[in-house]
């Protein structure tokens, strides 16, 4: 049924080619049954153009609605003037009604109305029923008028019912665009703020290479082993400050101002502890554990790991509740360092969360993910099964190339 439906849709005008087929011949065996009496009305040659010319009018009604009314009153005053009485192939006048008040101009529409309302009055003046008082005449030309009407509500209110209907598509469309507008402009402003943040650790790390650097110079000669020290100390900062460069020319900066000022190190995983009791502080309960083996990071990972905290009890402060407590895990992994952000909160919508920045220059979770991705880790983030909320993440020692 389902292709047969497709099939019919797919080739309108001959459906309604078929069916003003069917309706020609069914005025035919109609009007040749009534111009064989005696007394009947004018022949079969007066009155089977006017049927064919409605019969048109239903084949051709989605291809041009408002010549096909045209027609349909042409027909119409055409059976009046040569006193053709009602046949079935009156009908079209029903069909094309309903056709322009559903698809047509306006002024066809209004047009049809107009007709359709004035239909029944006219045939019940021009061929009265016989033996009819004049009450019975009026109610006559009524029940002949509510077709007409019918058709034409019927019409208009899918021409509404559409338009509603093109209107919620076109709004999704526009909520849509705006939508990802809006996740572009965030992207782009958290990967500008990261590459601003890489770009204060590479810097700090070349200083430190340039104080190591001097140091080196000028113990040389007397003291030869903290001038080794000294060298494996800018070895390994260099190393650092190349694995952080890569990352950030991955980073897109566009349209920036380097800002004057002395570069300051971004915060690492020491700083925690401050931020942790911070948040005491303020009335959230945190309780902060530490496993394996605490061990030096790259600077990336250690900032990545401070603002993926932050941002988490940030978020509880924010949608947890008056009564929400948090915990933070750190661990310490051969390979990586492991994240675990939880809260008992009330909690709130994802999206939320999505949209919601720490210091309200980031985006929520959009964030998280791009300070993750930046390092080459993973994040899981979402509603814990027994109420509040969680965030995972992995972060690598070294970046997924």
């Amino acid at each position: 049924m389902q292709r047969l439906y497709d099939l019919l849709r797919r080739y309108p005008t001959w459906v309604d080619s078929f069916w003003a087929v069917a309706l020609l011949g069914v005025s035919w065996v109609s009007i040749s049954n009534v111009s064989g009496a005696a007394d009947g009305p004018p022949s079969t040659a007066v009155a089977l153009p006017i049927a064919f010319a409605l019969s048109a009018v239903v084949a051709l009604r989605r291809r041009m609605p408002e010549k096909m009314l045209v027609l349909a009153v042409l027909a119409g005053l055409a059976q009046l003037i040569l006193d053709v009485p009602s046949a079935p192939a009156d009908f079209a006048m029903l069909v094309i009604i309903y056709t322009v008040a559903a698809n047509g101009a306006r002024w066809a529409s209004r047009l049809a109305l107009i007709g359709g309302l004035c239909a029944g009055t006219v045939a019940q003046l021009r061929w009265p029923a016989t033996e009819t008082s004049g009450p019975g005449d009026v109610f006559i030309a009524i029940f002949q008028t509510v077709p007409f009407a019918l058709a034409w509500v019927l019409g208009d209110s899918i021409r509404t019912r559409r338009a509603y209907l093109a209107q919620l598509e076109e709004r999704a469309a526009r909520l849509e665009k705006e939508r990802e507008a809006q996740a572009k402009v965030a992207v782009a402003a958290e990967r500008a703020r990261i590459a601003r943040e890489l770009h204060d650790v590479v810097a700090h790390n070349v200083s430190v290479m340039v104080v190591q650097a001097d140091g080196a110079a000028y113990v040389m000669d007397t003291a030869p082993e903290q001038a080794r020290k000294a060298l494996e100390t800018i070895s390994g900062t260099g190393r650092q400050a190349l694995a952080e460069m890569r990352r950030l020319l991955g980073v897109l900066r566009t349209g920036e101002h380097q800002e004057s000022g002395e570069y300051v190190p971004q915060p690492d995983v020491e700083q925690l502890d401050d931020l942790i009791e911070q948040c005491r502080t303020s009335g959230l309960p945190v309780d902060f554990k530490v496993e394996g083996t605490p061990r030096p990071l790259p600077s990336g990972v250690e900032l990545t790991a401070y603002r993926i905290v932050q941002e988490a009890l940030t978020n509880t402060r924010k949608h947890g509740g008056p009564n929400a407590g948090a915990s933070v895990r750190l661990v310490y992994f051969d390979d990586g360092l492991g994240l675990l952000v939880e809260d008992d909160g009330t909690g709130a919508p994802h999206e939320l969360y999505e949209e919601g920045g720490a210091d309200g220059q980031g985006h929520g979770l959009i964030g998280m993910r791009e300070r993750v991705g930046m390092v080459g880790g993973t994040l899981d983030a979402g509603p814990r099964p027994g109420g509040g909320f969680r965030i995972s993440a992995l972060l690598p020692l070294k970046a997924a190339h």
